[in-house]
């Protein structure tokens, strides 16, 4: 009776390392940062490992929408950063400075992740429109009081 306790005992240690284990390593990929353009952690890096900043109000001008409100926008997703991601709860990817959601991606890049300023800005220009020539689709349109506004 010892010896199936002994036994038990280990089987029950030696499980309990697996998880720990599956866990820490599950935790070190979903932890990822991407360099920092991922700062809530993400499981893969579209747009890569380095950052790279851009100037908001130059971005903003390439369009005739009201420049205050994008530039309100583009703070609040990516900070000017085009290799900005996040990784949302569902698992969708938002990538590069309008933070274009990965559903979008075969309407306007190609289904290619658009972390190129300019990919991501024709993105950006298509959601817009969809919205109605408005910042709705943009999910910091609230902070930025802009939500049904050019």
């Amino acid at each position: 009776m010892k010896f199936i306790i002994c036994l038990l005992s280990l089987l029950v240690a030696a499980y309990a390392g697996t998880l720990n284990h599956l866990q820490n390593l599950n935790e070190t990929v979903s932890s990822s940062t991407c360099g920092g353009n991922c700062p809530g952690g993400c499981s893969s890096c579209p747009c890569g490992s380095s950052s790279n900043s851009q100037s908001i109000s130059s971005w903003c001008s390439k369009h005739s929408w009201n420049h205050a409100n994008c530039e309100c926008i583009m703070k609040h997703e990516s900070g000017g950063n085009a290799n900005a991601v996040n990784q949302n709860s569902g698992g969708s990817y938002d990538v590069g400075l309008w933070q274009i959601n990965d559903y979008n991606w075969g309407s306007c890049s190609g289904g290619k992740a658009p972390c190129d300023p300019s990919t991501n800005l024709n993105c950006a220009k298509k959601v817009y429109q969809w919205g109605g020539n408005t910042w709705k689709f943009w999910s910091t349109c609230g902070a930025c009081g802009c939500c049904n506004s050019a």
